[in-house]
């Protein structure tokens, strides 16, 4: 029997279905006593490799959460040939109640890892992720999109390195997922993220951004539930669904630290570029109305350099400091691996 010292109800070397909980301790006036149970289930079929599969670290995000939810209700244990491990509310706390951050502690999961076990409720479940979860695998996927505050093309997410067998690894399961785009960043991005954590575990990990603006859209989640279905399959987990189309080819773009557009005043933000459009250096791609100042023009808001729209501010309302877009550059060229 393997045990995980949050994990409640499973038994991660039992077959079937399992259905049980990470419990996080926390106390103040609601939870004094008790415990936060982050759901858990655990499918697990004849021996084989291991998924951990996670939505939700952003309670704002949806359809990474609709994606698991389906996956789950969909997939018979009987069928597989391994394990899958799926968290889709990782952040319950957040997930409750709509939000970026957990109300519990403020803390952002995809900054935390990783964690601490004596920690807060956040600092807890990034521990028990990159502690006590991610040993067992052998791929990863953290499910993304744009929460409430942003637009993101449908995209998988991958950070490079650590090492080129790593690359090569999460290459693979790029192609597989088959999503319109791939957006890459620097190694070690985000050194707090769970995508951090998994290269420091050597464990082939990606992320998504499945579109966003707190909407579910179900083009994009179709595309990711087939393209979780091939990534399974290509680790030989879950068995190739005649249903389940080829992957299409996916356009390689690169997210760089300069990649932001911020707004020059604070008002309201009226974006012109739209998602995917390519830009010149210095386009007029928004304005910014003063909302005060109504004898103020507005301000235009210009292209710092050249590059696709990858992400678009959703509340026009905006203050200094606030991005509006991101524009990434083209990566041609990128070498794929053989991905069946």
């Amino acid at each position: 029997m393997t045990t995980v010292a949050r994990l409640y109800g499973i038994d991660l070397d039992a077959p079937g279905r399992q259905i049980g909980a990470l419990h996080l301790t926390h106390s103040d006036n609601r939870h004094d006593n008790g415990v936060v149970p982050v759901p858990v289930a655990v499918l697990s079929g004849a021996p084989g490799p291991t998924a951990l599969l996670v939505a939700g670290t952003h309670g704002d995000e949806y359809e990474g959460q609709v994606v698991l939810h389906r996956l789950l209700r969909e997939t018979d244990p009987e069928r597989l040939t391994g394990r899958l491990i799926v968290l889709p509310a990782l952040n319950l706390p957040a997930v409750r109640t709509a939000s970026r951050v957990s109300p519990l502690d403020g803390a952002n999961l995809n900054r935390s890892y990783p964690g601490n076990d004596r920690g807060g409720p956040t600092d807890q479940v990034a521990h028990a992720l990159a502690g006590e979860l991610l040993p067992h695998a052998d791929l990863a996927m953290d499910l993304h999109s744009g929460g409430s505050t942003s637009h993101y093309l449908p995209s998988a997410f991958v950070y490079e390195g650590p090492d080129p067998e790593a690359w090569q690894a999460k290459l693979r399961l790029t192609e597989r997922m088959g999503l319109p785009w791939t957006m890459a960043v620097p190694a070690r991005f985000e050194p707090g993220s769970l995508s951090t954590a998994a290269d420091d575990a050597g464990v082939a990990m990606i992320s998504t951004e499945l579109g966003g603006g707190g909407e579910v859209n179900p083009a994009f989640v179709s595309d990711a539930v087939h393209g979780l279905r091939r990534v399974l399959a290509g680790a030989g987990i879950l068995p190739a669904e005649p249903d389940t189309p080829p992957a299409p080819p996916t356009r390689w773009i690169d997210l760089h630290p300069d990649s932001a557009v911020y707004t020059p005043v604070r008002g309201l933000f009226e974006p012109i570029a739209r998602l995917g459009q390519e830009v010149e250096e210095g386009d007029l791609i928004g304005r910014v109305h003063p909302v005060e100042e109504l004898a103020r023009p507005s301000v235009p808001v210009l292209a710092h350099r050249a590059g696709i729209v990858a992400v678009v501010r959703r509340p026009p309302l905006v203050d200094l400091g606030d991005a509006l877009y991101h524009l990434a550059a083209d990566r041609p060229g990128t070498a794929v691996p053989d991905a069946r």
